[in-house]
C-alpha cells in the first residue's frame, strides 16, 4: 500500500524569500505569499534549510533550477530512500566541472553520488 496518496501534500519552495511550505498540488501552482513569485515544486522530501542559511538556499535554487526534486527512489516517494542531492556549494562546484568536462547536461551530474563516474546515478 502507498504512504502517499494523490491529495497528500507537496513542498513548495521560494528560493528568493528562502521559504517552503506544503501545499496540496493544483494545476495552476503557488505563489509566495511574500513576493507573489510563483513557487517551485521541490518534491516530497524536500527539508528546508534555515532562513538565515543563504549558502545553503543557493545549493537548492541550483537544484530545483536544473528541474530536479527532492524526490525517493519510486515516484510516489515509497522507497524512502532519498535520491542524491547536493548539500553544499563545493558538491555543487564539482558536479558544474564534471558537467562541462564530460559535456552532459547538469541535471545529470547533480543526481550523481560521484560527478566523476559518469552513468552512475544516486
Amino acid at each position: 500500500m502507498c504512504v502517499y496518496g494523490s491529495s497528500d501534500p507537496m513542498h513548495y519552495a521560494c528560493v528568493p524569500c528562502r521559504v517552503s511550505f506544503k501545499r496540496i498540488v493544483r494545476g495552476d501552482g503557488h505563489r509566495c505569499p511574500n513576493c507573489s513569485r510563483p513557487m517551485v515544486c521541490a518534491g516530497r522530501d524536500f527539508a528546508a534549510p534555515r532562513r538565515r542559511d543563504r549558502k545553503a538556499w543557493s545549493v537548492v535554487g541550483v537544484v530545483l533550477g536544473a528541474g530536479l526534486r527532492y524526490e525517493g527512489f519510486e515516484a510516489c516517494g515509497c522507497g524512502r530512500e532519498p535520491k542524491f542531492r547536493p548539500r553544499t556549494r563545493a558538491q555543487v562546484r564539482a558536479r558544474r566541472i564534471a558537467a562541462a568536462r564530460d559535456g552532459v547536461p547538469l541535471a545529470e551530474t547533480l543526481g550523481r553520488v560521484e560527478p566523476a563516474e559518469p552513468g552512475r546515478a544516486g
